[in-house]
């Protein structure tokens, strides 16, 4: 699945916030006007702002609700981040970014001050996780990039929270390497010279 390649975590070099002191964070809200582009991402100043660590649902892939109904996985995850961000309100900072500065990879923390979670400190991504509706992002290695989330998703799935409920779920971990087997066996075994209108944004994850 070409589509799903695309999203492959981690072939790109990340660099720090250039000055960035990394014990005093740049907190910054997602904004109002952020356009959305995947559940685990969003569009602000041209810039893409992608959660570190999270792997949202891929869009084109689809699983059979308790309906019968076949639904796109990709917009269920998208669905589920606008309404954590929307009623968690969350403060971002940057972790790393790769190195044309087009993408940052941030963590968001929300700290509600009433309701049943007052007082308390929400990290979107786990929620996201253990919401059932993103997944641990995976590094080239097959390791998780940030630890905590693999155990965050162990919990959803064991519970069959959000899509971990449907058995025809389209894991996007699982997509995403047997698209990139596919296409490493079906690469040249010499260079070739490289085609210019087959260069697409690969999401990348350090």
């Amino acid at each position: 699945m070409r589509r799903a390649a695309l999203v492959f975590a981690g072939m790109v070099a990340i660099t720090p916030p250039a000055g960035a002191d990394p014990a005093m964070p740049r907190w910054f809200p997602v904004p109002a006007s952020a356009t959305y582009q995947t559940g685990d991402s969003w569009i602000d100043g041209g810039v893409t702002h992608r959660l570190y660590g999270v792997q949202s649902c891929l869009r084109g892939t689809s699983f059979t609700n308790a309906y019968g109904a076949k639904r796109d996985c990709g917009e269920a995850s998208l669905a589920m981040l606008v309404a954590l961000v929307r009623d968690l309100r969350p403060q971002c900072h940057e972790a790393a970014r790769l190195g044309d500065a087009k993408t940052l990879f941030v963590f968001c923390v929300a700290q509600p001050t009433r309701g049943a979670g007052a007082g308390s400190r929400i990290d979107l991504g786990t929620a996201l996780i253990a919401s059932g509706f993103a997944f641990a992002a995976l590094g080239p290695d097959g390791k998780p990039v940030h630890a905590p989330y693999l155990a965050a998703q162990q919990v959803a799935e064991r519970s069959r929270a959000g899509l971990w409920a449907f058995a025809d779920l389209p894991n996007p971990t699982g997509v995403i390497q047997r698209a990139l087997q596919a296409d490493a066996s079906a690469a040249p075994s010499s260079p070739a010279r490289p085609d210019p209108t087959a260069r697409e944004t690969r999401r990348t994850h350090p």
